[in-house]
């Protein structure tokens, strides 16, 4: 099919998926929605960033990033970027659009979680379009709110989570959204997804601006926007966070 013509389709389909009587089988947030499969990643390799990324937090500084416009209120403990609950959540200063992001995130081994509760955060592309970040290890909650999930949206093929106290890393390729001239989609944004080493999202086309307990639908913004992580009220631990800039999609020629 042709490119335009399978994106006019594409695009039709999602605008669809905007309405709660569109067909869907599942709600958002269904727990009648099944649960992915249950697998254990390969051992955890130490990465370094390629030589054209971005570092956003190498363990010394948080000056690569905001909160709400002020310097970073999360701390910096034993190279590791902590999330201070109740200072909100924080943004890088620079914006992207189509990038690869590489981050480790850590919930501590002596939280409690239940559900979406006590082990909660997520990393927004865009400032709006959120892959969940959470503890899906012997922890349940609806499939499309586990760790690897484009919230309420996609659910992982797999739960590739690590337990608790132990570091869990995502690799994402986040393709932004297009707009034409009169802020009509033309293109949707779309998410690819390593967890550990696991493929659990495959170049997925996001149904929209993510949204709490409702469909996800799209409004027009900039083409470069910050990336932002969340303060759930839950004291996650980061480190080794860098992002490459991507050009456009490789054509034929």
């Amino acid at each position: 099919m042709h490119y335009a013509i399978a994106c006019s389709c594409l695009i039709a389909g999602l605008a669809a998926a905007t309405t709660l009587q569109d067909g869907f089988k599942y709600k958002v947030h269904d727990m009648e929605r099944p649960q992915p499969a249950a697998v254990t990643p390969g051992a955890l390799q130490g990465s370094t960033a390629p030589s054209d990324a971005v570092a956003l937090f190498d363990g010394q500084s948080s000056d690569k990033w905001s909160s709400g416009g002020k310097p970073c209120a999360w701390t910096i403990e034993n190279g590791e970027l902590a999330v201070k609950p109740g200072t909100g959540d924080i943004a890088t200063k620079d914006s992207f659009g189509d990038c690869q992001l590489h981050l480790e995130f850590m919930v501590p081994a002596d939280r409690q979680c239940k559900g979406q509760h006590g082990c909660n955060s997520g990393v927004f592309f865009m400032n709006q379009y959120e892959v969940q970040i959470l503890n899906s290890n012997n922890n349940m909650t609806y499939a499309d709110g586990m760790a690897g999930s484009c919230y309420g949206q996609h659910p992982p093929m797999v739960n590739a989570c690590r337990p608790q106290g132990e570091w869990n890393v995502y690799d994402i390729v986040f393709r932004a959204p297009r707009f034409d001239q009169d802020g009509k989609l033309v293109t949707p944004a779309f998410v690819t997804l390593i967890m550990n080493g696991v493929l659990v999202q495959d170049h997925v086309a996001l149904l929209g601006s993510t949204a709490h307990a409702a469909r996800a639908k799209y409004s027009a913004h900039a083409a470069e926007l910050p990336i932002r992580l969340q303060d759930h009220g839950d004291p996650l631990r980061f480190r080794n966070i860098w992002v490459r800039r991507l050009p456009e999609p490789q054509k034929a020629e």
